[in-house]
């Protein structure tokens, strides 16, 4: 499948929003980035309305059509009645006009194919074999149904869209033309190049943007259109034409409003969206008797995925359209019996489409929720947060490999925090969290050990009436680690070594308390044995030098020799003493 539509992958930021709005989950999620699947896509746009990070791209076909109009051949354009709206006009002459400039030979609205469509329309109601009738002027619909709910292709209207409509009558009359359509739909795209009558089709941004590089802006409203660009006239086009009702397809109920009598024995109603498509498609069979007015965007073309009409103006765009209408059927005679007459051949096929997704066998859907922790009904939350509407709906896309498993974020959370909690309850070492208010956040056991709290819940409670929380409140100045490395616990007659972090992302400050009580009571202990040695040592020094004396004469020099020996030791194990008692009033 040609690329129409993909990701930047960028600026996918993990929020599963496409894939949530997506009404036939033709997006995959795999390592943490959304990709389209292309055979599933109906081109409906959706993901591109409501992507939050604007991470989407529509493949454009500007530079295409900009080497069709600087080439020899004669392009038309076929402008979908809805450019009223996106670029604000009051009359098709001022999009005319700039058509021609750009080198396009012909332009012409493509409501002359609708008109064509309404009238097929009527002719296929007056057969009497539809009990529904589904209205076939959005592609992205016309797919919905053949791909996912082809129950309802019997009452699909076997018509042409307005666009493929047009390009017959347009190479009818200009044999040799290359067909230029121009609107705000993705789907046209594909619905262009399957048919094989539309050599490239601009999206409104795209028109805007050949603008921009061309220097060319739109003519006032009484300018009219520029004969000078004009390539070859429009043979087989003689006096005024009449009004044609059918430039209100882009605006909702504009299809229905575009019969000049609505044919009886239908409830007519308009649909819009793809959620509301997509139920009414669900339960159409419930109902008999309906001309049913689709379309995938909501409030119809005039929104659509590459409309120039912003967040919250389709009810200005749809006014605008109205307007338009209604301006040209009191300037414009009423249409005639036998005017716009056409002889091309308009009707279509829509085949039904078969998909190439997997089914799970029930088995197969039970394994794949197992791994997620869901082994009850009452385990399949069916949040939605992944972006599927149930637990077994991911549990389908994981096993056709279009999501991984790890994006049910209930699941996700609750294994992280399950990791957390093991890690901090059994850890060896006491663990502390505070907030930057001095709340406490989490303790372990240890911690409650150590500190001596013996209240069964502590968190969200003031630290301070607990234990003295300072070093907390003089790490979180000073905004880097801090550590002290004995601290005396009244409570437990316990000595801890703090370590506390700052956890800047989180605001938070996470404590470790290691419980060094063993080393301070040897470390004391060594201290003790230290003392009594020098004691035993001086003994031992008074004693010799009693002994040296009465026996001086004997020992000489060596009586002096040991003296010097012992003052040598006594003086080595003072030093070494000193040298600790320092060590630790630093500390």
């Amino acid at each position: 499948m040609k690329e129409y539509l993909e990701f930047k992958k960028a600026r996918c930021k993990d929020c599963y929003k496409c894939l949530r709005e997506c009404p036939v989950k033709a997006i995959e999620v795999k390592n943490h980035q959304a990709q389209i699947i292309k055979e599933r896509c109906i081109l409906c746009g959706r993901c591109t309305v409501v992507c939050p990070q604007n991470a989407k791209i529509v493949h454009s076909e500007k530079e295409e059509v900009d080497n069709l109009l600087l080439g020899s051949g004669n392009v038309v354009a076929s402008v979908a009645p809805s450019f009223i709206s996106s670029f604000r006009l009051q009359s098709f002459a001022q999009m005319e006009s700039v058509l021609l400039k750009l080198g396009f030979a012909f332009a012409e609205e493509t409501a002359v194919g609708a008109n064509a469509v309404t009238k097929e329309y009527a002719k296929c109601i007056a057969t009497g074999q539809y009990p529904n009738f589904i209205t076939s002027a959005c592609p992205a619909l016309c797919r919905l149904i053949q791909e996912y709910h082809p129950h309802a292709l019997k009452y699909l209207a076997p018509v042409d869209s307005p666009m493929i409509a047009h390009a017959k009558i347009l190479r009818q009359r200009f044999p040799d033309c290359k067909v230029v359509f121009i609107g705000p739909c993705i789907a046209k795209k594909r619905e262009a190049k399957e048919s094989g009558l539309i050599s490239g089709v601009l999206t409104f941004e795209d028109l805007r943007r050949l603008m921009v590089e061309r220097g060319l802006t739109f003519p006032l409203p009484d300018a009219g259109p520029q004969e000078e660009g004009e390539k070859f006239s429009c043979t087989g086009i003689t006096g005024t034409a009449p009004a044609n009702r059918s430039k209100s397809y882009p605006i909702r109920r504009g299809i229905i409003h575009s019969f000049e009598a609505r044919p009886e024995g239908y409830d007519y109603v308009a649909v819009d969206g793809p959620l509301n498509c997509v139920n009414t498609l669900e339960h159409i069979d419930r109902v008999t008797g309906v001309f049913f007015e689709m379309n995938m965007c909501e409030n119809a073309c005039v929104s659509g995925p590459c409309s120039l009409v912003g967040d919250g103006e389709g009810v200005r765009a749809t006014v605008d359209v109205k307007r338009y209408v209604r301006q040209e059927c009191a300037s414009l005679p009423p249409e005639q019996a036998g005017d716009r007459d056409y002889t091309v051949d308009i009707t279509a096929t829509y085949p039904k489409i078969e998909s190439r997704s997997l089914v799970p066998t029930p088995e197969q859907i039970e394994e794949i929720l197992h791994k997620t922790g869901k082994f009850r009904p009452e385990d399949e939350l069916n949040c939605g947060s992944c972006g599927y509407p149930t637990c077994r709906e991911k549990a389908w896309a994981v096993f056709n490999g279009y999501a991984d498993i790890d994006i049910c974020l209930p699941y996700m959370r609750e294994r992280a925090e399950s990791m957390s909690y093991e890690i901090i309850h059994n850890s060896p070492e006491g663990i502390v969290v505070l907030d930057s208010d001095m709340n406490v956040v989490d303790i372990n056991a240890k911690a409650r050990e150590l500190l001596g709290i013996t209240a069964a819940n502590v968190k969200g409670m003031p630290a301070i009436d607990f234990f003295n929380p300072t070093e907390f409140l003089i790490a979180q100045n000073s905004g880097r680690q801090y550590v002290r490395k004995k601290i005396y616990v009244s409570e437990t007659k316990r000595h801890v070594e703090l370590s506390i972090s700052n956890l800047k992302g989180n605001r938070a400050l996470f404590g470790i308390l290691k419980d060094i009580t063993d080393e301070v009571h040897y470390s004391e202990k060594l201290g003790k044995m230290r003392m009594e040695t020098l004691a035993t040592t001086d003994d031992v020094i008074k004693k010799q030098m009693r002994v040296a004396q009465e026996i001086a004469s004997l020992l000489g020099e060596t009586t002096a020799e040991t003296k010097v020996a012992l003052l040598k030791l006594k003086k080595t194990l003072m030093q070494e003493e000193e040298e600790r008692e320092k060590s630790e009033d630093r500390t």
